[in-house]
């Protein structure tokens, strides 16, 4: 796939303002997770025995009352509740693997509260965004925005408008295994030489600079990246050009790692498998991921800022909507040149596209339905809850986003 630093795409004009959208509701949760992703051709598939959940009560069937009727229990009433949609069936889709335990958690209580079956296959977001374009699933995740290319495709595969919506909202960790070593200080120069090949032992004195307190060892630095398209790649290089320059990374921003001959390996838990058998193996991944390896803290104005999901919500607070977004396309620029206070700037928001129009009505409803249940307030607690390391989408966004996914077409 070809990439370059700066995509610039064209889009109908945005009719309503989206500045200040993006405020995060600031919640803390765990970085651990016990939920290891699965393979390329394996599927995260919703439980097929929920049998309560597949009948159809009496009371399922009665008009919801004003305090019943919103399925999402979230903060923003959803104008089609999901009991009213008739969701049913088998739900299919693909993609960014950093959200993983998210999905998970999504898929199992939307599968026992509504008897939907919905599969989640972590492929990456490149194949995601493939496999929707060719429709093969219904829905997909990536980790970075679609270009002028794939939004067109996209639109020619849905015959409507797309929708481009930022659900999963997460710090990317800068992850080590250096035993003994519990902080460590990393600036964005620095993490540009480690990556890049030109710092390669622990003790360089230009990381001993940013740790006086720290015994590092005399131990050579194992880089990892992803092997398969990746999202994530994506937002680490564009945080590194950002933050360190592009003399510093003179190279492509994108999806694919631009430097051969490298360690790497395939998705999320490739990466951070094979980093935690690695001693002195520094890698990128989603922070919700990363298991007992340590985590670097970054430079922000100045200082040094570990991750949270309450710094990742700075970033995003602190960025704009890009030029070409809409009331469809909800995407944003963010601002991972460190030039925000306490706002960690190794960040990703990972996004869900989907159609407006389906051909089966009844794909179009299961689809109407799962994205409302992820955007609602107990979606978003619910990923938080299972490890998903995200930060929960704010009452404005969730405004924007509601009406996006009630523009979904069922009859």
């Amino acid at each position: 796939m070809e990439t370059t630093v700066n995509i610039t795409r064209s889009r109908k004009a945005a009719s309503l303002a989206l500045a200040g959208a993006l405020a995060i509701t600031l919640t803390a949760c765990s970085d651990d997770s016990d939920t290891e992703e699965t393979t390329g051709a394996e599927e995260t598939t919703a439980a097929e025995d929920t049998t309560d959940a597949e009948e159809t009560t009496e009371e399922d069937s009665e008009e919801p009352t004003e305090d019943e009727g919103d399925d999402t229990a979230g903060s923003v009433d959803v104008p089609t509740p999901i009991a009213d949609l008739g969701v049913s069936g088998t739900l299919n889709g693909s993609g960014a693997s950093s959200q993983q335990n998210a999905q998970q958690a999504w898929r199992d209580n939307f599968s026992a509260d509504h008897g939907v079956t919905v599969n989640y296959n972590p492929t990456g977001s490149g194949t995601g965004r493939e496999q929707f374009i060719g429709g093969e699933v219904s829905f997909a995740g990536t980790d970075s925005i679609l270009d002028e290319e794939e939004v067109a495709a996209a639109a020619e595969r849905c015959g409507s408008e797309l929708l481009e919506l930022p659900l999963y909202i997460s710090p990317i960790a800068v992850a080590y295994n250096l035993p003994g070593v519990d902080s460590l200080n990393l600036s964005a120069a620095n993490i540009a030489a480690i990556f890049n090949g030109e710092i390669t032992n622990w003790n360089d004195d230009a990381i001993v600079a940013d740790n006086p307190d720290v015994d590092l060892p005399d131990l050579e630095i194992v880089p990892i990246n992803r092997a398969d398209d990746s999202g994530t790649t994506e937002n680490f290089t564009q945080y590194i050009v950002e933050a360190a320059g592009e003399e510093a990374w003179p190279y492509e921003t994108g999806d694919v790692w631009p430097i051969s001959g490298t360690q790497s390996a395939e998705k999320t838990n490739g990466v951070v498998d094979l980093t935690a058998q690695t001693e002195g193996a520094i890698t990128y991944a989603d922070a919700s991921q990363i298991g007992d390896l340590g985590a670097a803290n970054v430079e922000v104005d100045g200082e040094f800022l570990e991750y949270s999901p309450e710094a990742a919500a700075a970033i995003v607070d602190g960025s704009e909507p890009t030029a070409d977004a809409t009331d469809y396309i909800l995407t944003v620029d963010l601002v991972r040149d460190g030039s925000i206070a306490d706002a960690y700037p190794v960040v990703m928001i990972s996004y869900i596209i989907a159609c407006t129009e389906y051909d089966d009505a009844q794909e179009a409803a299961n689809v109407k339905g799962y994205l409302s249940y992820m955007a609602s307030d107990e979606g978003q607690q619910a990923a938080t809850a299972a490890g998903g390391g995200n930060a929960p989408i704010s009452d404005d966004l969730q405004s924007r986003v509601m009406p996006a996914i009630d523009a979904i077409v069922t009859e």
